[in-house]
C-alpha cells in the first residue's frame, strides 16, 4: 500500500513553472543538478527502453546557440521577430537541460509511447526543479524542431530530437497566478 505524501500532492495542485525570461543566476551546480536528473529518470518508461537522454547547456553555450539560432532562421526564412524570440532563450538562459527523444526499435513498444514518456521526462525535471527551490521552465521553439539546427547544436542522431528545452535557475521574480483549467468540465465519469 502507497503511503500518502499531502505535502507533494499540495505542491502539485499549486505547482507554477516560471517564465525563462525572469531566471536570473546562480543556476544549479552538477551536484545540485545530479538529484534533479535523477528524479526525471523516474518517469513511466514502458519496456524500460530509456528513449531519452539529457544534454546540459551551461551558460557558456548559450552564446553560441544563440548564434546559430540566427543563422538557421535567416536560412529559414524566419522573420526577424520570430529569430530574436528563439535566440532569447539562450541569450538570456543561465542553464537548460535538453532532454532528448531517443527512439529506440521495438517490436513490443510503439514509437508513440517513448515519445510520452520522453514528455514525461520533461515535466518530471520541471517539477523536480520546482520542488528544489529553482525557477524552471519547459520551452522549445521553432528551432528545436529544425533537424539541422539540432545536428549542429546538439550533434543528435536521425532517431532523436529534442522533446523540450527546461531552464533552471533562481527566480528572479515571482509570476502571478493564472487561470486554471475547470477540471470538471473537462472531465467525464464513466460508471457502466
Amino acid at each position: 500500500m502507497s503511503l500518502k505524501n499531502p505535502a507533494a500532492l499540495e505542491f502539485l495542485q499549486s505547482r507554477r513553472s516560471r517564465p525563462a525570461k525572469t531566471l536570473i543566476a546562480p543556476a544549479p551546480t552538477r551536484d545540485e543538478l545530479l538529484p534533479l536528473l535523477t528524479a526525471a529518470a523516474r518517469s513511466p518508461d514502458h519496456g524500460k527502453l530509456e528513449p531519452w537522454r539529457f544534454i546540459v547547456l551551461e551558460k557558456g553555450a548559450m552564446a553560441r546557440l544563440s548564434g546559430l539560432t540566427h543563422e538557421r532562421g535567416v536560412a529559414l526564412g524566419k522573420t526577424p521577430e520570430d529569430i530574436a524570440k528563439a535566440q532569447s532563450q539562450f541569450d538570456m538562459g543561465q542553464l537548460a537541460v535538453a532532454v532528448v527523444e531517443v527512439q529506440k526499435p521495438s517490436e513490443k513498444i510503439p514509437a508513440i509511447e517513448q515519445t510520452y514518456s520522453a514528455g514525461a521526462v520533461c515535466l518530471a525535471l520541471l517539477n523536480a526543479a520546482l520542488a528544489a527551490g529553482w525557477g524552471a521552465n519547459w520551452l522549445s521553439g521553432w528551432q528545436t524542431h529544425d533537424p539541422e539546427f539540432c545536428r549542429q547544436a546538439f550533434g543528435l542522431q536521425d532517431n532523436e530530437r529534442i522533446a523540450g528545452l527546461i531552464h533552471i535557475a533562481t527566480e528572479g521574480t515571482a509570476p502571478p497566478e493564472r487561470p486554471r483549467p475547470d477540471v470538471a468540465a473537462l472531465t467525464e465519469w464513466v460508471v457502466e
